[in-house]
């Protein structure tokens, strides 16, 4: 392949980012990225709402990321990152128990029936002799219950996982089970959250890192990097074509502001989901193929912010919602994330409402959706009783892949078919169909970059390592 190599990276998310700011370290790549948005940084971005900077829902930064990728985002953001405990608290048989899970809440605030049914469920365990089930043909519903018992999975997991996917838990794949709980054992959760389980906690147990000027403030870092060393990053550039030409030669096709555009590339690396990818190649892929884009979908999401004529609406960072009787699945105050203390007269909250775009929220009005959020606070237990200013919603329509039972052989038959594209690549949140953190999708861009050799060819033999790690990421809340 000739020298400086033009790549092309669709999306500007954190995994298009991530890998724009690492290539541009290496002076034989000309980078260009194309981001639909008008920002950068996708659903890991924020925003300034009424003075306060909010972001795209719930966001933390783990403490469990890469230890380059932290060293990474330390020196680009400085005293900027800050190390936040967590506070929140999960809503169940309408009563509150702090999360994450603590010793004084399981024993005087737990429910009675769910604390004895814990205790029945973890004494079965330990009589019979605690064994992982074989993932076989088992589902979401027969794994977790097999792993943490039937109260949690009564109380919380399985109506959280209806409002999250918006499926009975036993239509969910057991690959959900897998990617989704990380406290994959019943005994394992009740010894951490127990005082002698101090020894099984890391130093970072119940810790987070956050921006002071938000979540979004990480994608900015690599944005701004990734400018300043040269890389090309095209906002408002939706992909329209890809047209494989031969090896090495692909032409992809955008439109800027109404006007098509096209732009020629040695490599085309794809953050975009996954189907959009596919429905966008050219010379047409095969009808079966098409077939397998339908297959496979990602849940939407309405993010509701309620601007408030308050310092604080709760001392709380976010709050869980499993009850089905209560709308939404989480509610998240940005101030509390960052400590913020300006301004002072006022904060925001975000209600989380996953759904499908087929359903009439999806096309509510603002207000109305306010309305809905005000209603469920109030169903909760935790009434707004200060002054609304401002209700905005922000619209998300690829916000968590759908892990239905078999979804595995359409995403498998649609990975395979662009495995074997020359030049072409996918990865990231929505580019590998995975369910994971903004840590795990800058994991994904660093291990691409470490995988382009120098001379522009690209070693599919250590990516395939790569992304059977990919595959044993857990997503933390």
């Amino acid at each position: 392949m000739q020298e400086n190599s033009h790549i092309v990276i669709l999306g500007a998310g954190p995994a298009g980012l991530g890998a724009a700011s690492q290539l541009v370290r290496r002076t034989n790549f000309q980078v260009t990225a194309l981001e639909k948005n008008g920002w950068a940084g996708g659903n890991a971005a924020s925003f300034e709402l009424a003075g306060v900077h909010v972001d795209f829902g719930s966001h933390r930064l783990h403490p469990s990321c890469a230890p380059e990728i932290l060293a990474d985002i330390r020196a680009m953001l400085g005293d900027d990152l800050l190390d936040r405990p967590r506070h929140g608290r999960i809503r169940l048989r309408g009563r509150w128990i702090h999360f994450p899970l603590q010793p004084l809440d399981l024993v005087l605030r737990s429910p009675l029936g769910f604390s004895m049914g814990v205790g029945v469920d973890l004494a079965g365990k330990i009589l019979a002799g605690e064994t992982r089930q074989e993932i076989g043909e088992q589902n979401f519903a027969s794994v977790m219950q097999k792993d943490l018992g039937k109260t949690i999975c009564r109380d919380f997991y399985f109506p959280y996982a209806r409002k999250l996917w918006g499926l009975e838990p036993e239509e969910l794949s057991a690959i959900q089970a897998q990617r989704r709980v990380s406290n994959n054992s019943l005994t394992k959760m009740i010894r951490k959250a127990l005082p002698s389980g101090a020894s099984m906690k890391s130093k970072a147990s119940g810790r987070f890192f956050y921006p002071r000027l938000g979540f979004g403030q990480i994608s900015q870092a690599y944005y701004q990097h990734a400018l300043q060393r040269g890389a090309d990053i095209l906002l408002r550039a939706e992909v329209k074509c890809i047209n494989i030409k031969g090896e090495n030669s692909i032409e992809v096709i955008y439109e800027q502001n109404g006007k098509a555009e096209a732009v020629n590339a040695d490599l085309v690396w794809s953050t975009i989901p996954i189907t959009a990818l596919a429905r966008s190649l050219q010379p047409e892929i095969p009808e079966q193929l098409i077939t397998a884009a339908n297959g496979i979908d990602y849940r939407a999401m309405l993010l509701i912010y309620l601007v408030l004529e308050s310092d604080q609406f709760s001392e709380y960072d976010a709050h869980y919602f499993p009850e089905s009787s209560i709308r939404i699945s989480r509610l998240s105050e940005p101030k509390n994330y960052s400590a913020a203390q300006v301004p002072d007269e006022r904060t925001v909250i975000c209600a989380e409402l996953p759904c499908s775009t087929d359903d009439p929220e999806w096309d509510y009005p603002d207000a109305k959706l306010g309305d809905l959020v005000r209603d469920a606070l109030a169903n909760a237990g935790i009434p707004i009783t200060i002054s609304i200013s401002e209700v905005l919603v922000r619209r998300l329509r690829y916000a968590y892949p759908i892990y239905r039972q078999g979804y595995e052989r359409y995403f498998n038959e649609l990975d395979d078919m662009i495995e074997e594209i020359p030049g072409l690549l996918t990865f990231g949140r929505q580019g590998l169909f995975a369910h994971d953190n903004t840590h795990h999708a800058l994991y994904m861009a660093y291990s691409a970059v470490e995988c382009l050799r120098e001379d522009g060819t690209f070693n599919r033999e250590q990516w395939g390592n790569f992304r059977r790690i990919f595959e044993s990421h857990v997503v933390e809340d």
